[in-house]
């Protein structure tokens, strides 16, 4: 038997097992036209070479790499995180695997790191969460594999994307707050400029106010960045300008569970004088006290099923639809006074 040296070639498996190097590419690709006693003696000597088949070239010989590539914007975020779960359990099913990049919210770095997996000739590419600017759209058209969003929307329609709809599950949640009888409910919002979570939940957040025939006020708003520390210091500002609120909705939980301890820190319990309702359904949620009354967010699922899509339009499998809207549910915990969201609702 040869030594090992730093790279072994299939020239090399070929020549110590005695076989052509057509037959160790139909062991190495599990073809099952190779007799049980060749596959054996072709499999020992790779394992005593320690042969690993080269990804790049049997890339250029399939025109596939299966490989696929998920721009995600913070994978810190544990919203991220759980959508990225989906992603690699369905991809491992189907035999992809998953080059990550987090572009820490900078959308230079984001087109940057898209421009950069289709040079490394991905088959497919997931794109998470972010804005879609122009930009984008040039990158996606010039694009020769298949891009599906995820829990993002292209209002256009042009790239087929999975996720829930944003406004209507704030203006539910908000929708909550005002039926325990609030008429002063806050807002600690995302971004304005962020189409994704900003936005549409401050959207949500209006069309219950106007529903409810409730002014909004815009006293009442203050802008965080979905982060903890941004929902303490928010819902500090809104004790000193409007001390007597008895409802606050923020668009995730993190905001959400930051100013639940800024009302602890004032004094104020939880939810016996101000409700507090979050978005998204982290595991955060269930883990604070009290627990936390949310908007639950398939996180996984949404992942899961936008991997799935994307693995219908790289093998061309027929596809219903490109345009996939999950279903949310309000999960009442302690945080907020009203229990039976849907009892109230249908009365």
């Amino acid at each position: 038997m040869m030594k090992k040296k730093d790279t072994v070639t299939i020239y090399d498996v070929a020549r110590e097992a005695g076989v052509s190097m057509a037959t160790v590419s139909r062991v190495v690709n599990g073809n099952p036209n190779v007799k049980p006693a060749t596959r054996k003696k072709v499999l020992d000597v790779i394992r005593e070479l320690g042969y690993r088949p080269n990804a790049v070239a049997r890339g250029l010989a399939s025109k596939k790499t299966t490989t696929v590539g998920v721009v995600i914007p913070d994978i810190s975020n544990m919203f991220y995180a759980e959508l990225a779960r989906g992603i690699e359990d369905i991809a491992s099913m189907y035999h992809y695997n998953i080059i990550l990049c987090n572009s820490d919210l900078n959308n230079e770095r984001e087109l940057g790191l898209i421009g950069t997996l289709l040079e490394k000739q991905v088959d497919g590419l997931l794109f998470l969460g972010g804005e879609l600017t122009d930009a984008h759209r040039e990158l996606f058209s010039a694009a020769t594999v298949p891009v599906v969003l995820a829990a993002t929307r292209d209002e256009k329609k042009e790239w087929p994307f999975v996720s829930i709809d944003q406004i209507q599950a704030a203006k539910e949640a908000v929708s909550v707050l005002i039926h325990e009888g609030n008429r002063q409910v806050a807002m600690i919002s995302g971004p304005l400029t962020d189409p994704v979570g900003g936005y549409p939940r401050w959207l949500g957040y209006k069309e219950a106010l106007e529903e409810n025939g409730i002014t909004l006020d815009e006293k009442l708003v203050k802008v965080g960045d979905f982060r903890y520390r941004s929902g303490y210091e928010a819902m500090k500002e809104l004790l000193e300008t409007v001390p007597d609120i008895t409802a606050v909705f923020a668009a995730s939980d993190e905001m959400a569970v930051g100013a639940m301890h800024a009302l602890m820190d004032a004094g104020r319990n939880v939810p016996e004088d101000v409700s507090v309702m979050g978005f998204e359904n982290i595991p955060l949620a269930s883990r604070t006290r009290p627990l936390l009354s949310t908007v639950a967010v398939p996180m996984y699922d949404i992942g899961a099923v936008a991997m799935r899509l994307l693995t219908k339009y790289m093998n061309e499998e027929p596809v219903e639809s490109g345009q996939v809207i999950l279903q949310y549910s309000i999960e009442l915990r302690g945080s907020t006074r009203l229990k039976e969201w849907e009892e109230e609702r249908n009365d």
